[in-house]
């Protein structure tokens, strides 16, 4: 009888650890519920084992030795030599910490890589960035692209990017992009341009004078109750007509009044709180869903996944867009967005290997018999000059040693050096260069050069300057057989469109501010 208990126990004890595999305590049939996806390894895990593997990444981990002394019932089916948590009879205990994701570029190319499943944003931006060879300039941005409901957002640096696609249904195709948005913190180094006065209000003592610390304290601080306010037109559910309503954004959430601009909360009609929802750009506001003008966005819950889900919402012009959907992130993230901001900066002050890089850096002398070293700055300034002008006119010789003889040296040394150029874009349209700088970030100074479509002799540069992007004729100058670029009708001219940039990143001249930031597209 005791004999007989003792099998029992073990029987049970063997249907109970088996039943780590299939999810449920064991019952009494072992060969149909226990062992037989073991040795199906295309079945898909179980929901124990995911419980099993969730938190901390470096304990995910199997006691095999406690598994060990299981004794096999099948020796004829599976060798008593292999164990019952051999990887091979388990596949998704190896790949459980990581998950394959496929991240697309501008230019719709894409990459598919292997990831932690607790990888971040940033993270993955830093991935791109040494796979790509990029430089970083802490712009590089991971966005969410919801193609059927045409919509976008800036996953913001902290985010967790499994739980961003845990919010995809199967069938929505969402993707994830990877392109500059050097907007993304400018609102830290200048608040007062993204918040205009006349749509924020602040309960304290400032006597309506704020700076810009100031205004970034009070959003970044839960203790004040700053509050967007202002008119939007919003979509009337189930009904394609807009309507207009005066709104107000706090951090209880966002209202519209139903009495004009009564802020009365008998007034207020609550529509939307941001802990669980987030707020997206539309992509094609006037074409999908028949928005009065291009400057849409909406709130959207983080689990809902159709058109009629959305909060749509629509501004006058860009600056109120911006202002909006910035204080919806602040009010949504606080803190955690400005340590988002900061973290690379600290980063490249602690790290010693960055500094000492640098410090090696030395402006070095090979034209005599011996190398040395230039310790003065002004000389090794003007060495550098002379350098620049001796590569270009090296290149200069080589394309006119191979091109026809009616080309001039001057015209084949602007072909040579501005088309490799990463500011440059070949064959782009007006639209085009006005949908690549919005991507990249209206703020003053984002820049790119293009061929002009209308004269195929001339260049235009397109170039963001309070949130509104102007296009300038680059003007081919000839004098002397010689061909020079002005932007100003020849009265400063410049031997090629690189010398034409690099003066305007110094000098505002005839432009409304200097180039700062250039377009860049890059290939996965």
């Amino acid at each position: 009888m005791s004999a007989m208990n003792d099998s029992l126990d073990e029987t049970r004890s063997l249907g109970e650890k088996a039943a780590i595999f299939r999810g449920t305590k064991g019952s009494g049939n072992l060969v149909g519920s226990a062992f037989i996806p073991l040795h199906s390894p295309l079945q898909p895990p179980n929901a124990a084992v995911s419980t099993h593997f969730k938190g901390n990444r470096r304990s995910r981990t199997l006691d095999e030795t406690q598994m060990g002394h299981v004794p096999n019932p099948f020796p004829e089916l599976l060798p008593s030599s292999v164990s019952l948590v051999s990887e091979c009879l388990l596949p998704w205990t190896k790949s459980s910490a990581t998950q394959v994701i496929k991240v697309y570029s501008e230019d719709n190319t894409s990459r598919a890589v292997e990831v932690p499943s607790d990888i971040t944003a940033r993270d993955i931006c830093q991935l791109f960035i040494l796979k790509n060879h990029c430089i970083d300039d802490h712009s590089w941005t991971l966005f969410e692209q919801i193609p059927h409901l045409s919509i976008e957002r800036t996953i913001e640096d902290h985010e967790s990017v499994m739980e961003v696609q845990s919010g995809w249904g199967m069938d929505s195709h969402c993707c994830l992009y990877f392109r500059k948005n050097y907007a993304k913190y400018e609102f830290f180094k200048k608040p007062l341009d993204f918040f205009p006065e006349h749509m924020v209000s602040i309960s304290s003592e400032t006597n309506g004078i704020m700076n810009h610390s100031q205004l970034i304290q009070t959003f970044l601080s839960s203790s004040s109750c700053p509050e967007i306010h202002g008119f939007l037109h919003a979509k009337e559910h189930g009904r394609k007509s807009w309507k207009k309503f005066y709104f107000v954004l706090r951090r209880s959430g966002l209202y519209f009044s139903n009495k004009g601009t009564s802020k009365e909360p008998r007034h207020l009609q609550f529509i939307a709180e941001f802990s669980d929802s987030d707020v997206y750009t539309l992509l094609s506001g006037k074409k999908v869903y028949g928005a009065p003008t291009d400057y849409g966005f909406c709130v959207k819950a983080s689990k809902l996944n159709s058109a009629r889900d959305l909060k749509l919402l629509c501004a006058d012009d860009e600056q109120t867009r911006t202002c909006w959907v910035t204080a919806m992130r602040l009010f949504k993230y606080g803190m955690q967005l400005y340590q988002n901001f900061i973290q690379p900066h600290q980063k490249q002050k602690s790290s010693p290997m960055r500094s000492i890089s640098e410090n090696s850096l030395v402006a070095m002398d090979f034209s005599g018999h011996k190398s040395r070293v230039i310790e003065n700055p002004s000389e090794a300034l003007s060495v550098a000059v002379e350098e620049g002008l001796s590569w270009r006119r090296k290149s200069c010789h080589r394309l006119s040693s191979h091109g026809s003889p009616s080309t001039s040296q001057s015209s084949m040394s602007s072909i040579a050096i501005h088309v490799a150029q990463p500011w440059f874009h070949s064959k782009l349209s007006r639209d085009e260069a006005q949908k690549l700088i919005t991507q990249q970030g209206l703020i003053d100074g984002v820049f790119l050069v293009r061929d002009s479509q209308s004269n195929p002799r001339t260049f235009v540069l397109s170039l963001c300057h309070t949130q509104k992007i102007k296009h300038f004729q680059i003007v081919p100058v000839e004098e002397n057989g010689e061909l020079f670029y002005s932007l100003d009708d020849g009265h400063t001219r410049f031997t090629d469109l690189l010398q034409l940039v690099e003066f305007y990143q110094l000098n505002r001249g005839v432009l409304p501010c200097k180039l700062k930031h250039h377009c860049a597209r890059i290939t996965l």
